[in-house]
């Protein structure tokens, strides 16, 4: 009989059955399930965190108030001219509770600026500059407008032809600023005159608006 053969009690060669073969088989299949199964079981199944974000948050918005600008402008306009003097006019507007008032003006068309009325002297009426500046009461108005107050311009560094676009500085009386454009306008009056010594540049002299302008 060859070494290899089995025996009658089904024992090979190394003393191990057939049925003890066929016994174990199943046992170490059930063995190595449960491991791959305890395996999966140890694997972790919370879902990953995701990383906090770094982008800013979304503005809110303001709901602040926007403060209104104290002083402006409606409809301002230069009289055209060749040259001398010129004046602007248009309305002023206050914006807020209290009074204001514009105590100076400024341009680069013109090196002297001043704030004036016409007033009626003897019987003529006359331009001079405005003591205490243009007051616009609380929520109200101030008209400037020819043969009244306006904005008084000398010296012209240029003609001021219909059209042109003219920029203005308003200076008021707690020291902030407005600034406006104005456009140049052809008018035909505006030709009261200076009072004698009272402030025209020519030394005290009459001076009339319209003659001066070209």
């Amino acid at each position: 009989m060859s070494a290899r053969r089995i025996n009658r009690a089904g024992t090979s060669r190394h003393g191990v059955t057939g049925a003890a073969i066929r016994r174990t088989a199943p046992a170490g299949v059930l063995i190595a399930a449960v491991m791959v199964l305890g395996a999966c079981g140890s694997q972790e199944t919370t879902a990953p965190v995701a990383a906090p974000s770094t982008a800013a948050p979304a503005a809110t918005p303001s709901t602040a108030p926007v403060a209104a600008t104290a002083l402006t402008i409606t409809d301002p306009w230069v009289k055209t001219a060749k040259k001398g003097m010129s004046a602007a006019f248009g309305t002023l507007v206050n914006n807020t509770g209290a009074e204001v008032t514009v105590v100076s003006g400024a341009s680069p068309l013109s090196p002297k600026i001043e704030l004036h009325e016409v007033v009626d002297s003897k019987g003529k009426m006359i331009m001079r500059p405005k003591e205490g500046g243009f007051v616009i009461p609380a929520g109200g108005t101030h008209q400037l407008q020819p043969g009244g107050d306006h904005i008084m311009l000398m010296g012209l560094t240029e003609a001021v032809k219909p059209g042109a676009q003219i920029p203005f500085t308003l200076t008021l009386k707690d020291g902030k600023t407005v600034e406006f454009t104005a456009v140049g306008k052809e008018f035909a009056g505006g030709k009261e005159d200076y009072q004698p010594g009272m402030g025209g540049s020519d030394g005290g002299e009459g001076m009339d608006m319209g003659e001066s302008d070209g």
